[in-house]
Parts: structure tokens; C-alpha cells; sequence
């Protein structure tokens, strides 16, 4: 029973201790490093995800200016389902250690146990895989420390990733509603301005009709302006228009002419024979002249001339004074009254007078009426003598006549400026030849006297009237030299 007790016991002994020594070959004096390779893909394939997840990261660091709010929360939501995965992953790999950490237990347990039971040399190999198997229980446990690390950083990074994912998500949201607002607006600003731009074209469409029709009636009346002022047809009524004033001169001329023969007749002194006569109209804005009827009368220049005013009421005469020459123009203030002539030559005497009153000017009251509401007006003259004297420049000079004051001015120069007063005398120029019935005397202070020369017969006798309406305003009797005086004692 011994002899089969120790033989059993041997047996059991070297079946119990030849499995390890027959399975396990310790080649060195360090533990073997023995790897899993379902083990070792999963840490390929998690360090490929961490670099992918680094490379990702960088991108997107790298494009966050360049990516619009979409892509971005697009590559924050990748970023997000890998940090998921990878933590999945972990927690696989936690379980993977947890059962590492059984197994190394177990072993050492089994080496333990035969620790006590081997002897010799089996029981150094027992130790020195005791050793090895707690040496590889350091490195497990090193590396489940760094993988704790590496665990706590990816859930750190992936609450980071989550954060900003939220974060896109609400900036997406923000600057989708931002965009939809901004849309709507340029929708309505848009709209704004084609409504403007069809009423703006409707505007210019009527505008342009009715400028198209104002045009069209502006160039119907030029051409009817243009037909009716033709050259030849002006310079057709202007022949016309001159024939018929020469024919009412002619006219008037041959009805002067019976007037007087009428007159003489009714005198009885037909039967004597007439020197003189007066020729021209007998109307403001003409001139008469005494003409020799008989080569025997007497030659003008060695008779004594005088005119006279006749009242048309009781036929009193008024000398018109500085009047002592064969011509004559009457003035505005012959008008309505007839004018005489009194003609002296070696004790002859001849009187001549006009076969009425002289007649108005036509259209020169209203005229006159029209410049009246003016506070200055302007006329063109020449000056032809001064103080009696000729005047070597025929220059125009510009002659103001105003409410209060007349002024002679050249340019900006002033040569006569006077308030109106009764030292101031304007009339007609009491002889000359045959411009003068253009011509007008003008004293404006005692020593300073003009002879002007108008631009026609209208503007002459329309600024004598003026001025004299303005001086009646300011209480002041305007006219020519003796006037007054001879108007005092009639």
C-alpha cells in the first residue's frame, strides 16, 4: 500500500507538474510577452480612430473660416459620432481588461499552488513565472491607468464635441431665422422697387405722351408762325405798309392844302395871292416847315420867325419861346391846340396857321400809361449838343427817368443826376432840321443844359410825358424855357 501510495503520489506529482513545464517554455529570465491578436486589432483600430479624429479635429480648426455654419455642425455631428464610438469602444476594452486581470489572478493562483509543491529546479522556473506573471500584472495595470487617462480625455473631448454640436445646432438656427428675416426683407425691397419702377415708367410713359403732344402743338405753331412770317411776305407788307403812309401823307397833305384854301376863301382873300405855306402833318411825331410859295416872297433866312400856341377856347396866343425857326415840331404840350406862325420881312407880314389842333400820336397815351407803373425807365439817346455847345462824341448814352429823379448816364459813369425841381426844363428842340421831331431839351439845373437825340419820335415825346407826369406827382410844373411864365400871364 505504501510502495503504491508513493508511486501514486510521484505520478500525480509529475502529472501536475509536467503540464506546465510542457506547455510553458521560459527561453529568458524575463516574462513573455504574449499578445491576443483580437487584442492587438482592437488597439490598431482605436489608435487609427484617435489619429482620424486628431486629423478631423485639425481640419476642421483649419476651415472654420472658410466652412459655412452648415458644414460646420455637419463635421461637429461627425466629430460627436466618433467620440460616441470610441467611448463605446472603451467600455469594451474595460471589460477585455477586466477579464485580462481574472486570468493573470487565476495563474498566479495555479503557479502559487505548485510553488509549494515543486522542488529543484522546477521550483526556480515555479518563481521566476511567478515573477513574470506579476511584472505583466504591472504593465496591465500601467496601461489600464493610461487608458482611464486616454478615457477621461475622450469624454472630455466628446462633452467638448457635444457642447459645440449644441452650439452649431442654435447658430445654425439663429442664422437660418437671421436668413429667412433677411430673405423676407430683400422679398419686400425688391418689391418695393418694382412697384416704384412700373409707377416710375407708367410716370414717364403719360410725361413723355404729354411732352410728345405739347411738342407736336409747338411745332404745328411754329410752322404757322413760320408760314405767316415768311421774308418775302414781310417785305411784301412792309412795301404795302410804306405805300399806305405814303399815300395818307399824300392825303393829309391835300387836305391841309384845301383847308387852307377853304379858310382863305371864307376870309375873302382868294383873290390875293400867297409867299408862305405850311407843309407836314399837323400831328405829334411830325414836323412843319414854312416853304415859299412866289418868287418874290422873301427869303426865309432874312425874315424874323416866331411860333405861337392858340387856345382852341378863346384864341389867345402864347409865344413859344427859343421857336424862331422855319421848322417846327410839336411837342406834347402843342396837342389840342393850333399853331401859328408869324413870318417879318421889310415891314411884310405874314401869318400861317395850322388848319386845326394838332392831332395825338396813335397808341402813344397808352404807352405811356404802361411805363407809368414802372419805377425807372430807360431810353437810348445821343447827346448832340451841351451848354450850347456841339458834342464831338455820338456815343449812346442811357437816359433814366424815375418817379423822383432823371439821370444821364454813360456805362457806369453818371453825367447828369437831378432831382425833380423848378429849375429843371424839358421840351421838344424848338427848331433844327428835319430830325427834329427826335430831338428833346433838357436843363436839369440852371447852368447845365443838354439837346438829346432819341431813337424815334415815339421815344421822345413818350419820355417827355413820362417825366412830365412824374414832376406833376412831386408838385412840380415841368416844361420848356418861359413856359411857365407865359402860361402865368395867359
Amino acid at each position: 500500500m505504501t510502495r503504491m501510495g508513493r508511486d501514486f503520489s510521484y505520478t500525480t506529482q509529475r502529472d501536475a507538474v509536467s503540464p506546465v513545464s510542457a506547455d510553458v517554455i521560459f527561453a529568458s529570465s524575463r516574462f513573455p510577452n504574449y499578445k491576443n491578436r483580437a487584442n492587438t486589432l482592437e488597439d490598431a483600430k482605436l489608435v487609427s480612430m484617435k489619429q482620424e479624429f486628431r486629423n478631423e479635429t485639425a481640419q476642421l480648426l483649419d476651415q472654420q473660416n472658410r466652412l459655412s455654419v452648415r458644414d460646420l455642425a455637419s463635421k461637429f455631428e461627425k466629430g460627436l459620432a466618433a467620440a460616441t464610438k470610441l467611448s463605446d469602444e472603451t467600455k469594451l476594452q474595460d471589460v477585455a481588461s477586466l477579464e485580462k486581470h481574472v486570468l493573470i489572478e487565476n495563474l498566479r493562483d495555479a503557479l502559487e499552488s505548485l510553488r509549494g509543491r515543486a522542488v529543484g529546479k522546477n521550483k526556480d522556473d515555479v518563481e521566476e513565472a511567478i515573477a513574470m506573471v506579476e511584472s505583466l500584472a504591472f504593465q496591465l495595470t500601467q496601461r489600464e491607468s493610461e487608458l482611464v487617462q486616454e478615457k477621461a480625455e475622450v469624454k472630455k473631448l466628446a462633452s467638448f464635441l457635444k457642447q459645440a454640436s449644441e452650439d452649431a445646432k442654435k447658430l445654425v438656427d439663429e442664422e437660418r431665422a437671421f436668413a429667412r428675416t433677411e430673405i423676407e426683407k430683400a422679398r419686400a425691397a425688391v418689391q418695393r422697387v418694382e412697384e416704384a419702377l412700373q409707377e416710375q415708367e407708367r410716370m414717364s410713359r403719360a410725361a413723355g405722351k404729354q411732352d410728345v403732344e405739347e411738342l407736336m402743338k409747338e411745332v404745328q405753331e411754329a410752322r404757322r408762325i413760320k408760314m405767316l412770317h415768311q421774308p418775302s411776305k414781310v417785305m411784301d407788307m412792309d412795301h404795302e405798309l410804306q405805300a399806305l403812309r405814303t399815300q395818307l401823307a399824300e392825303k393829309s397833305k391835300s387836305s391841309v392844302k384845301l383847308q387852307k384854301e377853304l379858310a382863305m376863301c371864307r376870309r375873302g382873300e382868294i383873290d390875293t395871292p400867297d409867299i408862305f405855306e405850311l407843309d407836314g402833318a399837323e400831328s405829334l411825331g411830325s414836323y412843319l416847315e414854312i416853304h415859299q410859295c412866289s418868287d418874290t416872297a422873301p427869303e426865309l433866312l432874312q425874315c424874323s420867325i416866331q411860333w405861337y400856341r392858340l387856345a382852341s377856347e378863346d384864341g389867345k396866343k402864347c409865344l413859344i419861346s427859343g421857336a424862331t425857326k422855319p421848322i417846327y415840331a410839336p411837342e406834347p404840350s402843342d396837342v389840342g391846340r393850333v399853331l401859328q406862325a408869324d413870318i417879318i420881312s421889310d415891314g411884310l407880314s405874314v401869318t400861317l396857321t395850322t388848319s386845326g389842333p394838332i392831332d395825338p400820336a396813335a397808341g402813344l397815351g397808352n404807352y405811356v400809361e404802361a411805363l407809368v407803373r414802372r419805377h425807372d425807365t430807360e431810353f437810348n439817346v445821343v447827346i448832340v449838343q451841351m451848354n450850347g455847345a456841339d458834342h464831338p462824341s455820338e456815343s449812346i448814352h442811357v437816359l433814366h427817368v424815375g418817379k423822383m429823379r432823371m439821370k444821364l448816364c454813360k456805362d457806369k459813369t453818371t453825367v447828369a443826376k437831378e432831382y425833380y425841381s423848378s429849375s429843371m426844363q424839358l421840351c421838344g428842340v424848338r427848331g433844327g432840321g428835319n430830325a427834329a421831331a427826335q430831338a428833346a431839351f433838357w436843363q436839369p439845373k440852371i447852368g447845365l443844359s443838354f439837346v438829346l437825340a432819341f431813337e424815334s419820335e415815339r421815344e421822345r415825346n413818350a419820355a417827355i410825358m413820362l417825366a412830365r407826369r412824374f414832376a406833376f406827382d412831386c408838385n412840380i410844373m415841368l416844361a420848356g424855357p418861359d413856359d411857365r411864365a407865359t402860361q402865368k400871364t395867359t
